[in-house]
């Protein structure tokens, strides 16, 4: 089985709602996306919708995955720099892969799939590296590192998990011209 992905999926009640499913799943299975466990889809409505607004004003983009049964598996949002100094580069948020397809190479085929789609989109012509930032403490950076990323800046404790729970913000970039 091999996931399907689609950059600039319709947004639909359908992709909204599997959406919705797949951040609280990542995020109560310990996922590094925004939010501590115990989250619930509701929680989180206001984050998606955020990113659902930068789609429609046109300034964020959305990789879907889907899994064979058409369900929300993974996903990865870009969002173009409004700084007219940093147009040249794209920022990727709320990389996911769903807790069920952990473990078979789905990561590094969605990060394989983003590389692509900002290598030969239309409206990533300009486009000349990926910056993401990842939670420190997770393992994720290294995860980043297989798949092509650089670690470029690290801000110490920058995170704050729990009360004496800070991580670093890790600062990651894949060049691509």
């Amino acid at each position: 089985m091999t996931l399907t992905f689609e950059l600039d999926p319709a947004v639909d009640t359908a992709l909204r709602d599997g959406v919705l499913a797949l951040w609280a799943d990542v995020s109560n299975a310990g996922g590094a996306v925004g939010f501590v466990p115990p989250v619930t889809p509701e929680e989180i409505r206001p984050a998606l919708l955020r990113h659902l607004l930068g789609m429609a004003e046109g300034t964020t983009r959305l990789l879907v995955g889907r899994d064979e049964e058409g369900e929300v598996a993974a996903t990865a949002f870009y969002t173009y720099n409004s700084h007219p100094l940093m147009t040249h580069w794209v920022w990727l948020y709320t990389v996911m892969v769903h807790p069920g397809h952990q473990g078979k190479g789905y990561g590094l085929d969605l990060m394989a799939a983003v590389e692509a789609a900002a290598r030969g989109a239309e409206g990533f012509e300009h486009i000349e590296a990926i910056r993401l930032t990842c939670r420190g403490g997770t393992g994720v950076d290294a995860f980043y590192a297989r798949a092509g990323y650089k670690e470029v800046g690290r801000v110490p404790a920058a995170i704050r998990v729990a009360p004496g729970d800070d991580r670093d913000d890790i600062i990651m970039l894949l060049p691509l011209r």
